[in-house]
């Protein structure tokens, strides 16, 4: 296999700003196709913003981001595109109250293809019940609880079998069990479709077990990226203070909240 194609997300002397603030510098990574990429590092550390980053949302301030072997674009229809291969499952699951949870998922059917109706609900009923919510199909958001809410939007940003999936915080507000139910759905569906996620989280331990990869991000850069294993050895006095939640070491707290993204 070329090296190239086994290359989903590659990201070279990445620097981002928001406004006159540099939020991140010197960012090399890259992110395999087909694995699971977990980003952590202590609050307002610019985890978030690196995902913009991703979506073209943010424009570098200098570096390339390259998704599938192409820089992300910046012509408004190009990148509709580009978006249109990339999942996001938000924190905040982004579901639209006055449509029916099958109306929900099928909405990026509806906006970005011609698929007759017929066609649109069965795929609906296919990727509800690939999160376990196929009898959910008629229900409302305000009717779900968390955990199911949370699985709603999950169907709905692999409606369009993006081959990038994008998770931003997801096991925010839910408690341990779903939290375990969607790290569960996170890696069969990476396996069974052959996805390629990307994990933005602070929850550590719940999210080593599913990473093929982990980024440490802290103090304005990249301070870690091996595997979970690695990532455990690691003596950087940075990186085991960020594990075991230490409140002095390296990572200052208040230099956390000045970048805060």
């Amino acid at each position: 296999m070329n090296p190239a194609d086994a290359t989903a997300v590659r990201l070279s002397g990445l620097r981002l700003d928001r406004g006159t603030r540099t939020i991140l510098r010197d960012i090399d990574l890259v992110m395999p196709r087909g694995g699971i990429t977990v980003v952590v590092g202590p609050s307002g550390c610019g985890k978030s913003t690196l995902l913009a980053s991703l979506t073209g949302e943010l424009v570098p301030a200098a570096g390339t981001v390259e998704v599938f072997g192409q820089s992300v674009p910046r012509r408004a229809r190009e990148l509709l595109e580009l978006r249109t291969r990339i999942g996001v499952l938000l924190q905040g699951n982004g579901l639209l109250t006055d449509l029916s949870v099958a109306d929900n998922v099928a909405l990026p059917l509806r906006t970005h293809t011609r698929l007759p109706e017929p066609l649109i609900r069965r795929i609906v009923e296919l990727k509800l019940n690939a999160v376990g919510l196929r009898n959910a199909a008629e229900a409302w958001p305000r009717e779900l609880s968390g955990g199911m809410a949370r699985r709603v939007a999950l169907a709905r940003a692999i409606a369009l079998d993006p081959p990038l999936m994008i998770y931003d915080e997801p096991l925010t507000g839910l408690d341990r069990i779903a939290a375990g139910i969607i790290l569960s759905l996170i890696k069969r569906l990476n396996d069974t479709l052959g996805l390629t996620s990307v994990i933005v989280s602070h929850h550590v331990p719940e999210t080593l077990p599913i990473a093929d990869q982990v980024v440490v991000l802290a103090n304005g850069g990249q301070v870690f990226a091996g595997t979970p294993a690695e990532l455990e050895a690691s003596p950087d006095p940075l990186v085991r203070q960020f594990l075991r939640g230490e409140p002095d070491g390296p990572i200052a707290f208040d230099a956390a909240r000045r970048t805060a993204a």
